[in-house]
């Protein structure tokens, strides 16, 4: 997922992982690599990729340097595959995504930004409004990664007023998912099923007025 400089190699005089290393350009992110990297993880689970996450996300501008500066809202697939999804997720700033869940595991670290998880549990009738209640809550910054299992319910939230961008692995074809998942409205918490198509359009609208926003000086 990384390479070292000679150079840094001659400092340190030791072969490090570079996620020990202090920061600098000595540790390159390789997206191609990367992806290699959580291939050969996730056979082993959620624990094994949150090491390859944390490894990425811990020198946040060599991920920057590799995927871009990121200038827009959206959902960016690096991945696709029948056990494996890699996304780099663009988050504009105070937008929210209502409550959902995977169906597999989730692995999210942090590059850029800020996001805040409320993480909730199902009561009562699913079809009864409400059918969930907050039951905690986790906000993530730059370098750390939080583990979802299979069942875990959560909304997201981007909470400052600049762009949060974070790498998503999921343990499974996130897009075309075995199991059906679900989603919760907002304002009712009433529970239907999952529309990713919905989910673009969020980050579609949320982009606009980030756009909006930066043409009238908003991000100035």
């Amino acid at each position: 997922m990384f390479s070292l400089r000679l150079d840094c190699l001659f400092r340190f005089g030791v072969v490090r992982p570079p996620y020990l290393m202090p920061e600098g350009d000595c540790a390159v992110f390789q997206k191609d690599r990367f992806i290699e990297d959580c291939k050969a993880a996730v056979a082993d689970g959620q624990k094994a990729i949150r090491e390859v996450v944390l490894e990425s996300v811990a020198a946040p501008s060599g991920v920057i340097a590799e995927l871009g500066e990121p200038t827009q809202a959206g959902v960016f697939p690096l991945y696709q595959a029948d056990d494996l999804t890699v996304i780099n997720f663009i988050w504009a700033p105070y937008m929210t995504l209502l409550p959902h869940n995977h169906r597999m595991f989730a692995v999210i670290g942090i590059y850029g930004g800020r996001e805040d998880n409320l993480f909730w549990r199902r009561i009562g009738d699913a079809h009864a409004a409400p059918a969930l209640e907050a039951a905690g809550a986790e906000s993530m910054g730059v370098g750390q990664a939080a583990t979802l299992g299979p069942e875990i319910i959560h909304s997201v939230a981007n909470p400052i007023r600049k762009l949060t961008s974070a790498i998503h692995v999921y343990g499974g074809d996130f897009f075309n998912p075995p199991q059906p998942r679900s989603q919760w409205d907002h304002e009712t918490l009433t529970e239907q099923p999952w529309d990713m198509a919905h989910t673009r359009e969020v980050f579609r609208q949320a982009d606009i007025r980030f756009g909006a926003g930066l043409a009238a000086g908003a991000g100035d």
